[in-house]
């Protein structure tokens, strides 16, 4: 873990050839490579790992998040669409299938697939927040504020703290220009959680600013 990728790589490789069904090996080889930005040849390595393998959709998954880093995003589409008729009972394809879509801002697309994934998800837990979030995001680029502000706090619901979410919706607050008072507040944890963020920090600049409180907003555009 310590080591340099291409080390590292050197042993999965050799691991692959001792053991041609080592789909262990396989799955790192391709973690590495892509990790690597080597692209094309982490994509066929995953493809390695064959369709009827209990790990085909780890696979599958990684094969789709290097043809997005590959900038291939509908070559990546085409592999999610394929894995969700597959494997319809799970959740990260069709939020991956959602981050997608909200790339390439196709927003009801979107948040078509993160319905999709929220759907299947049986016992809230703090992991689900990511979903809500960006289906909140998607909603909000469309101004579907009402859905997009109960998805926000959903988030929160699910991770009280989580600078990300407290942020957006401190900032979409401080734009609409209401509940300023809890918008500080907002934005203020989130600085709290993360005082190195520029994004962050502009963004309690700006609430002071509209607060009228201008000599404290200063000290912040400044930071």
């Amino acid at each position: 873990r310590e080591a340099d990728p291409e080390d590292t790589l050197l042993f999965s490789r050799v691991s692959e050839r001792l053991i041609p069904k080592n789909f262990e090996a396989i799955l790192l080889s391709a973690r590495l490579l892509e990790d690597l930005e080597r692209f094309e040849l982490a994509n066929e390595t995953y493809s390695l790992v064959p369709e009827d393998h209990p790990s085909s959709h780890v696979a599958e998954l990684g094969r789709a998040d290097t043809l997005v880093r590959a900038e291939k995003q509908d070559a990546a589409i085409e592999v999610l669409m394929k894995l969700a008729k597959k494997r319809p009972d799970l959740p990260i394809v069709f939020s991956d299938l959602g981050d997608i879509y909200r790339g390439q801002e196709e927003f009801a697309k979107a948040v078509d697939a993160y319905d999709k994934a929220i759907a299947l998800y049986d016992i809230p837990s703090p992991a689900q927040w990511y979903v809500f979030y960006s289906r909140a995001v998607s909603y909000e680029r469309q101004d579907i504020w009402v859905k997009a502000e109960a998805d926000f706090r959903k988030a929160l619901e699910l991770f009280p703290d989580q600078p990300q979410v407290l942020n957006y919706l401190g900032y979409s607050l401080v734009e609409k220009q209401i509940k300023l008072d809890e918008a500080l507040s907002m934005i203020e944890r989130a600085v709290k959680m993360r005082p190195d963020d520029g994004f962050i920090t502009d963004s309690l600049a700006w609430v002071l600013y509209r607060l009228g409180r201008y000599d404290e907003a200063i000290v912040h555009l400044e930071r």
